[in-house]
This record gives C-alpha cells, structure tokens and sequence, in this order.
C-alpha cells in the first residue's frame, strides 16, 4: 500500500502535520484566499493550545493582513468560541485554528463563514478555487489593518451558556471533575462549571498544549479522569478534545458512559422540556430514535461533518442536534459542537432527574457501538465504497456518505475521513462484541478488496 500523505485538503478546511506538509507559506497561501473570499472584513481568530500554533497564528496573520482583513484576535479559546464570537462582533468570518483530536504534530486551519457555520459544500469548494488559483486580494500599505484582541473571549461564551440553561437549582450543587487535556477548554471549563453553581475539581487544565493524554475523548483515553473520579467522589467527569468542541462522560462510579450517550443525555433533557425536530449524522447510534420517540419527535440524518448537520438542522428546525462523538449542537446558543454547552445541558438532566449519571445511563437504550480507522489511500476509495455496496446489495443502503449498511442485528458505515487519510469503520448492534466482530469483518473485507 503506498505511502499516506500528511496533507488534507478539502471543502472542511487544511491540516496537516507541522514540520512536513503543513508549511508557513501553505498556511500563509490559504489565509489569503479566505481574506480574498470574505471580501478583506473582519476575520475572528483563535486557537487551540497546541505548540505550533503561534507559528500558525503568525502565518495566517500575515496572509489576512496582506488581503486587507481586519483581526479580532481571541487568542486561546475553543473553536465554538469563534463560531459565537463571529456572530456577536457581526464579523464577515473566522478562522479556528486547531487540529481538534489529531496528534499533537498535526494543525489546521476551520473556516467560518459570516454565518458563524463552517464553509462546507459550494461555499467550501469556492474557497479552494480561488486557493488554486493563487490571485488573491493584495491591500496597499495606506490600506493594511490591525489586529485587535478580544480580552472577554471566553466570557462572552460562557454567559452564552449561562443565559440559555441557567445556572443549577441552589439544591443541586454537584461535584465535577473535568478533564480538559490541557487544551483550549481549560479555562473556559472549568469557569462555566463555577458560574453553574458545580464544585469544580480540575484534572490537565494547564493550557500549554503538553496532551497528558490522546486528544480524543474515548473511553480508553480516560483512565485519569475515571480514577479522580473515583478518588473524589464526585458526581460526574467530563472531557474534552483540545479545541473543545466535543464532551465525553464518566460516571460517579468512575465508568465512562460513551461519546454517544453524551449526546443521548443532552437530547433527552431538551426533548423534555422544548419538543421538536433532531438532526444527526448517519454515524450517530439508532439509540437517537428511540430517545426521540419517547417524546413524539422525528429524527432526520445527515451526512457526516459539522457542517451536514448544522445546516440539516436549520433545514429541519431541530431544537437539538449533533454527532455522536460527544458534539452536542444546541441552536439556541450556536450552531456549533459545544463541550460547554453539553455539559451545562447534561448537568440540568442530572438535578431534574434526581438520579445518578449511571442510572440515567442504564436508561438509555441498550445498543452498544465499535468504532475503528486504519490508514487508507484517497485514490482507492471510491472503487472500495463500490464494492462494498455491491457486496451488501441485498440489505438497505445509504449512500450519502460512503455506504451505510442496515443488517438483521445492526448496522455498519464505511466511509473515508475528512479530515484524516484513513479509511472508518462504525457499527452497532445489541452487544459490544457482536458490534466490534461487525467492524472487524468489515475492515477485513476492505483490505482484501483494497489489495485486489
């Protein structure tokens, strides 16, 4: 199999590994391209806590400058943040700088629209174009801008938060444990979880960028949350990527529930209280039906990627919507993935159910989810998704986003990253073994496939 590139360029935006494929000039090129799209206005700025992203902010600084672009600069925050913040200071775009659960030798460049969603589809594809292009806006030096700072970044995201779930009944004080990954949530957790009216133990909260752990919130990458937990006694755990935009879930026992039932508590809480339309990915668990049905809502897919469901949700008015690796999306405060949000959501679940996170957890429906990706090369995709339709002709399909399978006992999605060069994996049934030998078969075929 040839050898995996570092770059990834596509209508989600560029990443790469920094050092090799992701360069200064690139970074510099694309900034460019953007100030040129936007038509030179005002651009919201902010990253992550990854080391390489002053060099990064420098480069896209001087591209956005060099197209006539003003900055409001954020600095570190998470990337909802910059969604927000591009609606609060009317701005005509901005740029998140984070490579969100990539390791840490990757970065990227999200581009937000006037909107304050993501540029996905024509728009995305407008974008590249004119990168391609390379005849980009030029400001001369009489006309060259500034960079402004946005000192109350973070709070301005917070109240957000704060304003639509409202702070917790003075009765229901709980003890959290949150475990940010040292990433761009770290101070913007824990102080929504004080204002919330939690007691608030922090675990990697030092926004330098050292990933204690793997960025992902998956169940395996929790051990030190699980254990202070545990330690503490608290009544939940949460974590969150490096740019904070997805929430994972321990229980008081010290179990992580899963990413899934993250989004599974926030629907559920909203559905209670505001019925209406839910929007999610076609990755996302069938466990999203059930819940809706308790409350007589409808459930519409997407494709997978932020951008599919946000607008899939303004299309369908949903009330609350999201992916299922833990990116609760609740319009009523952004159409964005929010770990904030989330949280603030999950807590209100917590002190009007009057149960403990595990019960609420054994409630939900009993499917269980695997989830794999190994390396694949972009040039053998589509012949691998046609073989693979071709190979379960006799089941239900959907084919909007690679080929989503629906068997006897559960279902599987194959389908290739838009963000990494790997080839996914997702499958769920009513057990976690027969969910991960469906997974495991499946990626078996397609390497044989692949190597055909």
């Amino acid at each position: 199999m040839p050898a995996i590139p570092t770059l990834k360029i596509s209508i989600s935006g560029v990443r790469g590994v920094v050092g090799d494929s992701l360069t200064p000039d690139l970074l510099t090129r694309f900034s460019q391209a953007f100030g040129t799209y936007i038509g030179s206005g005002r651009v919201v700025l902010g990253r992550d806590t990854r080391t390489s992203g002053e060099m990064v902010r420098q480069a896209v600084v001087a591209g956005l400058l060099s197209s006539g672009c003003r900055i409001a600069d954020a600095g570190v925050c998470p990337t909802p943040t910059v969604q927000l913040l591009v609606r609060h200071l009317r701005a005509h775009g901005g740029i998140a700088i984070t490579a969100s659960h990539n390791p840490p030798e990757w970065n990227a460049l999200k581009f937000v629209g006037a909107d304050a969603l993501f540029l996905s589809g024509g728009r995305g594809r407008e974008l590249l174009d004119i990168y391609h292009q390379g005849d980009y806006t030029k400001a001369r030096s009489h006309r060259l801008r500034g960079v402004e700072t946005v000192a109350d970044a973070v709070d301005v995201h917070v109240k957000a938060v704060l304003d639509a779930v409202g702070p917790l009944p003075s009765w229901c004080r709980r003890k959290v444990v949150i475990d940010s990954c040292n990433g761009a949530g770290s101070i913007a957790g824990p102080r929504l979880l004080e204002r919330l009216g939690a007691e608030v133990i922090g675990i990697n909260v030092t926004p330098d960028g050292s990933f204690p752990r793997p960025a992902e919130p998956t169940a395996e990458n929790l051990q030190a949350l699980a254990a202070a937990v545990r330690e503490h006694g608290a009544d939940i755990g949460f974590a969150q990527d490096m740019d904070a935009d997805r929430l994972a879930v321990v229980a008081e026992d010290g179990t992580p529930i899963g990413e899934e039932r993250t989004l599974l508590l926030a629907i559920e809480h909203v559905l209670s209280r505001t019925p209406g339309p839910v929007v999610v990915n076609l990755s996302t668990t069938q466990g999203v039906e059930v819940v809706a049905a308790r409350y007589g809502c409808r459930v519409c897919r997407t494709a997978v990627g932020e951008a599919n469901v946000t607008a899939g949700m303004q299309r369908h008015r949903a009330v609350i919507g999201g992916e299922g690796n833990g990116g609760v999306i609740y319009p009523a405060i952004n159409f964005a993935r929010d770990s904030l949000v989330g949280m603030g959501l999950i807590l209100h679940r917590l002190a009007t159910s009057g149960q403990r996170v595990s019960e609420l957890a054994a409630a939900l429906p009993p499917l269980e989810m695997a989830k794999v990706q190994f390396p694949f090369p972009s040039q053998r995709l589509r012949d691998v998704l046609r073989r693979a339709a071709k190979e379960y002709a006799q089941y239900p399909q959907d084919l909007r986003d690679g080929v989503k399978v629906t068997l006897p006992d559960g279902w599987f999605l194959l389908r290739g990253s838009n963000t990494e060069p790997v080839m996914r994996v997702v499958a769920e049934a009513g057990d976690a073994a027969s969910a991960r030998a469906l997974t495991e078969s499946v990626r078996a075929q397609v390497e044989q496939w692949a190597q055909g």
